[in-house]
C-alpha cells in the first residue's frame, strides 16, 4: 500500500545512524507528480500511535465546522508552480511569516532548486514570482519568498503536541493542481515514523508524523493541516495508495495520509530563514538491528557496528559491540529510531541510551553534536 503525497509533475549515509538517509524526497509517481511521495505503508517503520495529555482547539465535536475554517484559512494557503530543467508541476504552501515567507515541502520545489522558476498563486487568483530561501532535504522542508506582497495573511499556528487521536482536522491545498481544495477528517494516529523514497535511490524519514484519514492527494504536499480553530498543526506530505496487480500505485486517496507536525516544520523553517540552512544533530554511530531468536539466543536491540572515534557516542562511553536496548526509555528495535533523534533533537540536546556490554546492562547519556 504505497503512500504518495503532493504536487503534480510533468517531465522526466550517515555516521549519525549507520544507515543512509535519503538526501531529498522527490517526485516519483507515474502520470506526473511533483511532491507525490510514494511509500510502502506495510513495510515502513510505523511506530505505535500515541495520545497527548490535552486536546487542541475544537475537539469537542466529532467534525469541524469546515466552512468557517476554510473561509478564514484559505487566504493563507497558496498553490506553488515549479518549472525546472527536466520537470515542472504544482504543489501547495502556506504563508508563515510577514515579508512573504511561505512554507512547503522540499520535494515540491526540488525541480527548480538547481535552476528554474517558482511562482505562487494566492486564493484570490493573483500570482507572484517566488525565490527559494532555503531547503532541508532530510526533513523534506523548504521555504520560499515572494516580494512586494505586503497584505498576505499569515496562517495562525496551533500546538501539534496537543493533538489527540480522533480529533477533527481540515486539510487545505491544491491536489492535482486544483487550488483552494478543502478536505476534512480526523487524526488517525500520532508519532508515526514513515520511510519514504529519497533522491539517488536512498530513503528519507517522516518523523513524529501525524496520520489522518482526511484526503491527501498528489498536489496537497506542502499545504496545511489545521485544527477546528483554523490553526496550523501539520504539513501534509505523504499519502497511501493501493498498488495494482502489477505493483504500480493506482487510484487516489484511501484515507491514509501523513503530515509533518507543525512544531518540526516551523522550527526547521525558522532556521532556514535565519541561517539559510537547518542544523541537524549527530550521534556518531553505525548500527544494525538484531531480532530475538530463541534458537541461537540472540539479543534484541541495535548492535553498534561502527563508531566515530571523535563523535558524541564515543565520548559518552559507547563502543563497537555494545547492544543498544533502549533509546530515551523506549525499547530499541529499529535503526530509524536513531535517525529520528538526529532529526527531532538539536545539537546540544541529550539522548539516554541503554545498552548491554558483555551481558551487563548500562546507560550512557549522549550529548548530540551538530552534524559535520
Amino acid at each position: 500500500m504505497p503512500p504518495h503525497a503532493g504536487g503534480r509533475r510533468r517531465g522526466p549515509g550517515s555516521w549519525s545512524t549507520g544507515i543512509l538517509v535519503g538526501a531529498c524526497i522527490v517526485a516519483a509517481v507515474a502520470g506526473g507528480v511533483i511532491g507525490g511521495v510514494i511509500v510502502n505503508a506495510f513495510s515502513s517503520s510505523s511506530s505505535p500511535g500515541g495520545t497527548a495529555s490535552s486536546s487542541g482547539a475544537g475537539t469537542s465535536a466529532h467534525t469541524c465546522l469546515v466552512t468557517p475554517v476554510a473561509r478564514e484559512t484559505l487566504p493563507s494557503v497558496v498553490t506553488i508552480s515549479v518549472t525546472g530543467p527536466s520537470a515542472s508541476g504544482t504543489g501547495s504552501g502556506e504563508v508563515i511569516r510577514s515579508g512573504g515567507y511561505i512554507l512547503t515541502n522540499n520535494h515540491v520545489i526540488a525541480a527548480a532548486a538547481s535552476g528554474g522558476s517558482i511562482s505562487v498563486m494566492f486564493s484570490n487568483g493573483t500570482t507572484a514570482d517566488a525565490e527559494l530561501t532555503g531547503r532541508d532535504p532530510l526533513t523534506d522542508i523548504a521555504v520560499i519568498k515572494v516580494s512586494g506582497e505586503n497584505d498576505l495573511r499569515v496562517i495562525p499556528v496551533g500546538e501539534s503536541g496537543k493533538l489527540v487521536i480522533g480529533q477533527p482536522v481540515v486539510v487545505l491545498g491544491a491536489p492535482l493542481g486544483l487550488s483552494s481544495t478543502v478536505t476534512s477528517g480526523i487524526v488517525s494516529a500520532l508519532d508515526r515514523t514513515i520511510q519514504v523514497p529519497g533522491e539517488d535511490n536512498q530513503s528519507a524519514l517522516l518523523v513524529d508524523a501525524v496520520q489522518t484519514d482526511a484526503a491527501i492527494n498528489p498536489g496537497n504536499s506542502g499545504g496545511a493541516m489545521v485544527n477546528c480553530a483554523g490553526q496550523f498543526v501539520g504539513m501534509p506530505t505523504a499519502g497511501a495508495t493501493v498498488p495494482s496487480s502489477s505493483g504500480e500505485a493506482s487510484g487516489g486517496s484511501i484515507g491514509l495520509g501523513f503530515a509533518i507536525p507543525s512544531y518540526l516544520a516551523l522550527r526547521v523553517a525558522d532556521e532556514i530563514i535565519t541561517t539559510g540552512h537547518a542544523a541537524h544533530s549527530y550521534l556518531g554511530l553505525q548500527v544494525s538491528s538484531l531480532s530475538a531468536d530463541a534458537a541461537n539466543g540472540a539479543d534484541e536491540g541495535l548492535l553498534i557496528t561502527g563508531i566515530d572515534p571523535s563523535g558524541p557516542a564515543q565520548q559518552a562511553g559507547l563502543r563497537v559491540g555494545d547492544i543498544i536496548t533502549t533509546i530515551d526509555g523506549e525499547q530499541a528495535v529499529r535503526t530509524d529510531q536513531l535517525v529520528s533523534i538526529t532529526l527531532t533533537k538539536r545539537p546540544g540536546d541529550k539522548a539516554e541510551i541503554g545498552y548491554n556490554r558483555d551481558g551487563k546492562p548500562a546507560t550512557a547519556t549522549v550529548t548530540l553534536a551538530e552534524q559535520p
